[in-house]
């Protein structure tokens, strides 16, 4: 390897002598993990193994070796694993799959070794150890066929930390370490031999945060920070940040606190703190010159956008905004009022009723639309579409999941689908965007006044935050399906 390094003139990476983190993950504790409290149990069971073996050992059983967190990012697989080496007491080797990825055969392979045997130090001096590695599907994802120098290291490196793993097998008595991986790919995409039992033995999902979660982590995160409790009340704010990750709501936090000052404020309050959720989602804005006919164009299409999601239950207009920003001309916000595992048939076509409310609103005031309407065609189809041929919600019924079918049908080559059911669902899911669009209409029409109030205090405004829309709604609606407050 030295000899490699030369010829080619490379400096060698020095691989850290003392990379765990024993004293700065000290702060971390159960606490400090919000919410997963189902996943927090079953990494608090692992620690009681940690601390304690003789039990186990009184029933004959033998210690967890490995765990796998599944999840998507920024959910706290990282947060999660610190708690567990403070709350243990153990020294915490804080690792990243791609660093024990090179293109030189036998780089990696000598990291993992390295890696282990400082682990078996650190177990015997301090009682025990947890190696975490994020990431690491870049270190056991599958294997395949291919001969080349970079899969072969690969290959290589992989069945190094499988042989590491498998070396604690008779020595349970001498080393009390644990190995946790972390990835945000699914596991069928990990290799079979890293997931067989006696390797990564447990397994646990980080998922997204809950409704009753996300109201948590605000609550903590705002406890940081200087806001104002009148303005921001955290049932809104977790419904307004669905499928938002702890990551997203502590970043929410920060950009918010960031634009406060910007504005020389004391206290974070609505206005900083949508103006930092739209930073995050739309991106900046766009000083654009907008003819009066353009703006007048946008605010009648969000205002139908608007109203839709007024009539729809379950959901409350939170904010609606006509100025330019990179991503959009326009958006009407919403959020959720609980989180809902499944939809429901009435509630998709809600969805479907929502986006097309933007197109039937140009159509009933100006006579014609614009391309405005594309992303929420594409929505609207998207939904019919996974209704008719997914969930047999179709007029005809038909059961199966057609949209696997016709994958299926492209991998084999095979017909799978004859061209004449193809022909029904298509129709089916025009016919369901047909009913919508008549539904839609009838709506806007039924509350014309509340339509025109609310693009004329756009045209006005620019934007309406939720306060100002509930105050419309009171005067101007004639009736919905739920109470927005």
């Amino acid at each position: 390897l030295e000899a490699i390094f030369k010829k080619h003139n490379l400096t060698r990476l020095t691989y850290s002598e003392s990379s765990h983190k024993e004293g700065e993950k000290k702060g971390i504790t159960w606490d400090d993990v919000i919410g997963m409290e189902e996943t927090k149990e079953e990494a608090k069971e692992i620690v009681s193994l940690i601390k304690d073996r003789a039990h186990l050992k009184l029933v004959g059983g033998r210690i967890i070796r490995g765990l796998l967190m599944f999840g998507p990012p920024g959910c706290g697989k990282t947060y999660l694993a610190s708690a567990m080496a403070n709350e243990s007491g153990v020294p915490f080797l804080n690792k990243v799959g791609s660093e024990f990825v090179e293109m030189y055969v036998g780089v990696g392979a000598s990291r993992i070794r390295h890696m282990f045997q400082e682990a078996r130090e650190l177990a015997l001096s301090k009682g025990g150890c947890i190696i975490f590695i994020d990431e690491i599907d870049a270190l056991g994802g599958k294997r395949g066929d291919a001969q080349s120098g970079g899969d072969r290291e690969y290959n290589q490196t992989l069945n190094q930390l499988l042989a590491e793993m498998d070396s604690f097998k008779e020595k349970d008595e001498q080393y009390n370490i644990i190995i946790i991986g972390a990835t945000n790919a699914k596991e069928d995409f990990l290799d079979a031999a890293l997931l067989r039992p006696g390797r990564f033995d447990r397994k646990i999902t980080v998922d997204l945060p809950t409704f009753e979660d996300r109201k948590k982590l605000f609550v903590y995160y705002l406890a940081q920070v200087k806001y104002n409790p009148e303005e921001l009340d955290v049932s809104k704010l977790a419904g307004m940040t669905h499928e938002w990750s702890p990551a997203d709501i502590a970043n929410l936090v920060k950009e918010s606190a960031l634009i406060t000052v910007r504005n020389k404020k004391d206290v974070i309050d609505l206005k900083s703190f949508d103006e930092a959720r739209e930073r995050i989602e739309l991106g900046l804005k766009r000083k654009l010159t907008q003819t009066k006919e353009t703006l007048a164009m946008v605010a009648y299409h969000e205002a139908g956008h608007c109203v839709l999601q007024y009539h729809s239950k379950g959901r409350f207009p939170f904010k609606v905004s006509i100025i330019p920003r990179t991503s959009t001309g326009g958006v009407a916000w919403y959020g959720a009022e609980e989180d809902v595992t499944g939809a429901t048939k009435e509630q998709l076509l809600a969805r479907i009723r929502s986006a097309l409310a933007g197109y039937v609103a140009e159509k009933i005031k100006f006579g014609t639309t614009t391309t405005g309407v594309t992303a929420d065609f594409s929505n609207a189809l998207s939904t019919a579409r996974h209704m008719v041929w997914s969930l047999g919600m179709g007029k005809s019924s038909f059961i199966g999941n057609f949209h696997e079918a016709l994958y299926f049908n492209k991998q084999q080559q095979q017909p799978v689908l004859s061209e004449e059911i193809k022909s029904k669902l298509d129709n089916e899911t025009q016919e369901i965007l047909q009913q919508c669009l008549k539904e839609t209409e009838e709506t806007l029409r039924k509350e014309l006044s509340l339509f025109e109030r609310i693009a004329e205090q756009l045209i006005e405004k620019e934007e309406l935050t939720h306060p100002e829309l509930e105050e419309i709604f009171k005067t101007y609606a004639k009736g919905s399906s739920h109470d927005p407050r």
